[in-house]
């Protein structure tokens, strides 16, 4: 392999490692939320997306011998674990997962530039493609956040000014 296709083999593993994260991270986001049904309802949705997404990485990497690293998707759904239990202590929980989760999205886009640069270096079309379509649902989930991050900080404050639950 050329050292392009190296770096380019490591930055989609890190892909697919770095979506079996968001798999996890948005599982137990899910699991918790009780008082936000938008915010809940669209990362069902982005979780859906993002399933699909891990399985069309894990095709590309299928693709070269020793492709998965089953290694570093085990640490990143550690890590995804740890930070959902991180986020229990906080009396801002909600606040605390969406910005996480705005910024995990902007990540995820960055990572997705990269590879998609690197797959037209190498006249990779097929995955130029997964990469590009995968960065648009990143772009979106990004977007939605950042228009309801706004009513979303109201709504907390809202219910946290009155008493009731707000955390979640």
């Amino acid at each position: 392999m050329t050292h392009m296709q190296d770096h380019f083999l490591i930055w989609l593993r890190d892909a697919h490692a770095m979506e079996n994260q968001a798999i996890a991270m948005i599982r137990a986001q899910i699991k918790r939320i009780e008082n936000y049904p938008d915010f809940r309802a669209r990362l069902e949705r982005h979780l859906a997306e993002t399933e699909d997404q891990a399985a069309r990485l894990k095709a590309l990497l299928d693709r070269y011998p020793g492709g998965a690293s089953t290694v570093k998707d085990l640490a990143a759904r550690i890590a995804a674990t740890t930070q959902g239990v991180g986020g229990l202590l906080a009396g801002d929980e909600i606040i605390k997962a969406a910005k996480a989760t705005y910024a995990f999205e902007h990540a995820e886009i960055a990572h997705y530039r990269v590879l998609a640069a690197a797959a037209d270096e190498l006249g990779d079309t097929e995955a130029k493609t997964v990469f590009e379509e995968i960065m648009e649902q990143e772009r979106a989930m990004a977007d939605w956040l950042d228009h309801h991050l706004d009513i979303l900080t109201r709504i907390y404050l809202m219910r946290d000014e009155r008493d009731l639950q707000a955390k979640r």
